[in-house]
């Protein structure tokens, strides 16, 4: 009988050895020379001492796998420390509760269980996530839940939710002491679904940033060690949080708030073994960062070189010597019905808003102009953003306005001026137009003559004078004489029946797009640039120098254009099938696109791009390749369009820098997002981001349609690696068009052909 017991206990005495040290039990406490380490090795919980002293001991988790000093990201007792020689122990009792305690008796820190029973376990994960789970591998709690001053990648940070308390990060007390600090970074109370607050102690330190109001949003960001840094914010209605991923699955990554107040974005550099810092806030390069450092009625211009404080139109500075004291009006503001408004673009908008909700335009505008102490309004339409129960954001302004900023995105708003300028002009235009007219009819009566046989030909040579004026400052004509096929603004009210709504076939950041059809039934699309348009002046010279300079199968051809007083209008040929976005993202459209005709899409794309970068007599880069800007004739072939932001490299020049980054998130390639350097390589990145669209049929501005993703790029990328490539392909694609493009390569042989071209 005895025999039978020893292979029995000697089984059991295995199965105790060989238990994962990953994971807590309830016969197997953590005491203090005990450590738990993730499966992966990367990470480990037990108790630690700061430097500076040796009597404290906090339970916490930091990175395992690296070498150096430890790099805490979580504490548990951060704000009771267990004193030394009492010995700390971390269990779960009988009631399934997780609990530090120590031998004196007393528990610093402890998890309540609501659900009793048998085989609770806690488990520190590769993701550095300490979960208490339940045997059926639910989870009842989980450290990334409760963060004390670090967002690590993969975890969900809570904003704000109707349901729960949102989360807040704590600095530490000093660089030793983990205990709770004077700063505090979390949503505003006063408005926790628009921005995120820096605080020292209850006031604010540093104002992070504006959500954008869309559902999903977010940005990519180029770490020191050349990894993909990608933020998404999601905002449900009910929820709003934000999560950080990383392009190589690398988890040696994370946002902190330190000490000082700032918030630092570090990634681990192997080479130097040390931690680098690639994003931070406050920046050091930017002081008038922090909270009304500017003073009122300024704002921090970040666009410059060396950000610096600017007084808002129509003031001027309080003290020129010190910013501090903000700025003033040059004239003084009277309460009229009339109030004139000025746009100020790309704006940080200034704190202390009221959000107004459920308006439209007007009646935002309405709101501010008829309040006398209303100072300014910004307003955001969301409807395009997504099913929102207030498509719509109103804010106004009272009284001062402090905090403001000017960065490269930002919004739009529109700030009260004083009247009386507007009045003396009124006034004065009163007094000169009627000396103004006599003179005119004089000086028509003594030219009629000379008008009645010569007037069309000087008209024409006038224009041609004008045209040539005006396109002489741009620096692409190098100097030469360029002809520039010009069309009179009446013929073009002509031809789009006075730009009726009818005609119109597009919108977007330029303006309008109307159809227009000249004599003889010839049809033409007509770009007509709105006077606030993103697309200004330059932009306008550029479109017009290079495509006239251009000329391909697979470039949108340039018919004409037309400058008229404030009008600024480019006649193209008319393309019926207008974007390529028009049909690959229509789920009622898409079946038109089948294979042959993607691919064939694809090749006249790259043919146009070749042209464009090599073949041409100027090397060209676009720097806004998407799907909207690919036109379709009626054979489906693809034309390159909207040349605003191109740019002309020199014959020995392979790269440039700018201080403007312009174009589409998403399609912009990391360097030049980051820093603004730009070659072929980023038209080529762009190019590889169109195709995963194409392929897939998915937007790559729409992580939300996959999920577990936060990008199209990583969910290709990911199927790549599981050779799962497959399944990135259209539904909507016919499979067996597909495999006839494939020929002699099985299915999967081929989209796995496909797929590390498109990603590369």
């Amino acid at each position: 009988m005895v025999m039978h017991y020893i292979p029995i206990f000697f089984l059991l005495f295995l199965t105790f050895f060989c238990k994962s040290d990953d994971q807590l039990t309830h016969a197997k406490p953590l005491t203090h020379s005990d450590t738990l380490i993730s499966k992966g090795g990367g990470f480990a919980l037990g108790f630690f001492s700061p430097a500076s002293s040796n009597t404290s001991l906090y339970l916490g988790i930091w990175y395992h796998s690296i070498p150096g000093p430890r790099t805490i990201v979580w504490v548990a007792n951060r704000d009771n420390p267990i004193t030394v020689p009492s010995s700390p122990m971390l269990a779960i009792t009988n009631s399934s509760d997780l609990v530090l305690s120590d031998s004196q008796g007393s528990t610093p820190w402890a998890v309540k269980n609501t659900i009793i029973g048998t085989g609770v376990t806690a488990v520190l994960l590769d993701t550095r996530n300490l979960v208490l789970q339940h045997p059926n591998g639910k989870i009842l709690w989980q450290s990334f839940d409760h963060p004390t001053d670090t967002v690590l990648a993969n975890m969900k940070f809570l904003v704000s939710c109707k349901a729960k308390v949102g989360m807040r990060l704590v600095a530490w007390k000093g660089p030793d002491d983990p205990s709770s600090g004077d700063f505090s970074c979390s949503a505003d109370p006063s408005s926790p679904d628009l921005q995120f607050v820096t605080w020292n102690k209850t006031e604010p330190y540093c104002r992070l940033t504006e959500w954008s109001g869309k559902p999903v949003s977010g940005g990519s960001y180029l770490t020191n060690t050349s990894s993909i840094l990608t933020q998404t914010a999601v905002n449900s209605g009910d929820e709003f949080c934000f999560t950080y991923t990383v392009s190589d699955n690398s988890t040696f990554m994370h946002m902190t708030l330190d000490y000082t107040g700032k918030l630092k974005y570090l990634s681990w550099n192997s080479h130097a073994s040390s931690w680098a810092i690639f994003g931070e806030h406050p920046s050091p390069s930017a002081p008038c960062e922090l909270y009304a450092s500017c003073g009122p009625f300024s704002y921090c211009d970040f666009t410059q070189i060396t950000p610096a404080c600017q007084c808002l139109d129509g003031f001027e500075p309080v003290d020129s010597i010190n910013f501090s004291k903000g700025c003033q009006r040059k004239q003084a503001l009277k309460c009229s019905k009339q109030s004139q408004f000025v746009p100020l673009y790309e704006m940080k908008i200034p704190d202390k808003f009221l959000h107004i909700r459920n308006r439209s335009l007007d009646e935002c505008v309405a709101e501010c102009s008829r309040n006398c102490s209303c100072t300014a309004y910004a307003y955001s339409d969301l409807s395009s953003t997504g099913a929102m129960a207030d498509p719509s954001r109103c804010l106004v302004w009272s009284g001062e306005l402090i905090d403001a900023g000017k960065s490269t995105y930002g919004a739009n708003m529109y700030l009260r001026v004083a009247d009386s300028s507007v009045n003396k002009k009124s006034s004065s235009v009163q007094i000169v137009l009627p000396i103004i007219a006599f003179l005119l009819l004089l000086t028509c009566i003594a030219l009629v003559g000379m008008y009645k046989y010569r007037g069309k030909w000087r008209k024409k040579e006038n224009k041609k004078k004008l045209m040539l004026g005006y396109f002489s400052t741009s620096k692409e004509l190098e100097g030469k004489n360029t002809e520039f096929p010009s069309v009179s603004f009446q013929d073009i009210l002509s031809a789009t029946n006075l730009f009726a709504d009818s005609n119109l076939v597009g919108r977007g950041g330029f303006g309008k797009v109307y159809k227009g059809t000249f004599g003889g039934g010839y049809e033409v699309a007509v770009k007509r640039l709105s006077q606030n348009s993103r697309q200004g002046i330059v932009e306008f010279k550029n479109e017009v120098v290079l495509i006239a300079k251009l000329q391909h199968k697979n470039l949108v051809r340039l018919l004409g254009c037309c400058i008229h007083e404030d009008e600024k209008l480019l006649i193209y040929e008319y393309l019926p099938n207008k974007s390529l976005d028009a049909y690959l993202f229509d789920g009622a459209r898409k079946h038109v696109l089948d294979w042959f005709t993607r691919f064939k899409i694809i090749k006249g794309i790259a043919r146009g791009l070749l042209y464009l970068h090599q073949d041409s007599r100027l090397t060209i880069i676009h720097r806004d390749l998407k799907a909207s800007n690919i036109l379709l004739d009626t054979e489906m072939t693809p034309k390159i369009s909207d040349f605003g932001m191109a740019r002309i490299f020199g014959a020995n020049q392979n790269q440039a820098n700018t201080n403007r980054v312009v174009g589409t998130y998403g399609y912009m390639s990391p360097e030049y997002a980051m820093r603004g350097a730009f070659s072929v390589k980023s038209d080529t990145y762009s190019f590889g981001v169109l195709l995963l669209e194409i392929v897939s049929g998915l937007k790559i501005s729409s992580p939300q349609l996959i999920n577990n993703f936060s990008s199209l790029i990583t969910y290709a990328w990911t199927l790549w690696e599981d050779e799962k490539a497959t399944e990135l392909v259209d539904s909507s694609i016919v499979a067996i068009h597909f495999m006839k493009f494939c020929g002699a390569f099985m299915w999967d042989s081929c989209v796995f052909k496909i797929i590390p071209m498109i990603g590369h």
